[in-house]
């Protein structure tokens, strides 16, 4: 019975160090007070962007994160704590950082971000810039700008011979 739950608990660890190792984007809050109502609404929002938050067992994800190499993130295992876990960079630090803006009781601690580990400043950060669709419109209006110029001054040469 006891080596059933050894592997069980065993199976958890690495799920949750494949998790670490293949996201984009991971960040861990504290949800100390949050009520059923504001985790819900949070919840929405998260799943509404692909995003899977998660609570384990602090012991379990320090196991993990040994396995996975990103030892530094220990210290940021204290209290109640879920994680964060999506394919999108900046996603879930934006979620999460809107949302602790309004409610206190939510704290953002560390994350890993493209394979480097940030802390609560760094996500911070990352959660000023848009959504992957936002960049690429501001990319293309980039590209666009130049073009749109050039078109404006040939019609503005085009209107002064006509007159």
């Amino acid at each position: 019975m006891n080596q059933e739950i050894l592997a069980q608990k065993e199976a958890i660890v690495q799920e949750i160090a494949d998790k670490f190792t293949k996201a984009e984007s991971v960040v861990i809050v504290e949800y100390r007070g949050l009520n059923v109502d504001d985790t819900m609404n949070l919840r929405r929002q998260l799943k509404a962007e692909n995003i899977e938050f998660k609570v384990y067992k602090n012991s379990m994800v320090q196991r993990a994160i040994e396995k996975a190499g990103f030892v530094s993130l220990s210290e940021s295992l204290t209290g109640p704590n879920a994680i964060a876990f999506s394919d999108d960079a900046v996603a879930p630090s934006r979620i999460l950082a809107q949302f602790a803006r309004k409610k206190k009781s939510l704290v953002l601690k560390a994350g890993i971000i493209e394979g480097n580990v940030v802390d609560v400043d760094k996500i911070k950060e990352i959660s000023i810039l848009p959504n992957r669709e936002g960049m690429i419109a501001m990319i293309l209006g980039c590209f666009q700008a130049p073009i749109r110029n050039l078109a404006y001054a040939l019609q503005g040469v085009a209107d002064q011979k006509s007159e």
